[in-house]
């Protein structure tokens, strides 16, 4: 499957994203992006230890801190941070990994392909379910 052809599987089928590094500072990528998948119907789930909520929901720790289940899992962290992150998803029963635009670990999305998780890398949420929904495609 080509990344075009993963981007639509997880922006149509996805109803949980779990966001980590997700910030409650409007003026923060992650909080923009957040705020707007909310605002398209998505379930928003913040994933930050340094905050108690962001966006009127509970933020956890760390993803296995998450009691119910996570379609995709987007990240706003560094790139040498993801590694942990995706074992953690691959833990949580994931099906997606969403690299934020910027984020570039090969070796942590072939260990996520490999354990079956669809991947993105380098792309934003936001800017592509846009261009989709513009496209008609969502």
């Amino acid at each position: 499957m080509d990344v075009n052809e993963a981007i639509t599987k997880i922006l149509k089928e996805s109803h949980i994203i779990a966001v980590v590094g997700l910030s409650n500072n409007p003026e923060r990528p992650s909080y923009r992006v957040a705020s707007y998948l909310q605002s398209q119907g998505y379930k928003i789930v913040p994933v930050n230890p340094i905050i108690t909520e962001a966006l009127g929901e509970k933020s956890y720790p760390d993803l296995a801190a998450i009691p119910g289940p996570v379609d995709v899992v987007d990240v706003f962290r560094k790139a040498e941070d993801v590694p942990p992150i995706v074992e953690a998803a691959i833990g949580k029963g994931a099906k997606a990994i969403w690299l934020q635009e910027g984020v570039v670990n090969e070796a942590a999305a072939t260990r996520a392909r490999a354990a079956g998780l669809l991947v993105v890398m380098d792309r934003c949420m936001f800017k592509e379910h846009s261009r989709l929904h513009r496209e008609g495609r969502l």
